[in-house]
């Protein structure tokens, strides 16, 4: 049915923009944090061990 193909392209764009909305939003809450504070204890450790 060609009447339902932009609905197709519209919902398919909503998902994929709404998921990536989503993986930002999760890496910037939870992962990407852990990072930094892994970086910190490390220089923490590392001047610490220069001493």
């Amino acid at each position: 049915m060609p009447q339902l193909l932009p609905f197709y392209f519209v919902n398919q764009l909503s998902f994929s923009f709404l998921s990536l909305l989503a993986v930002i939003y999760i890496m910037s809450k939870y992962i990407l944090p852990l990072f930094t504070l892994q970086q910190v204890i490390r220089m923490y450790i590392t001047k610490l061990n220069n001493k």
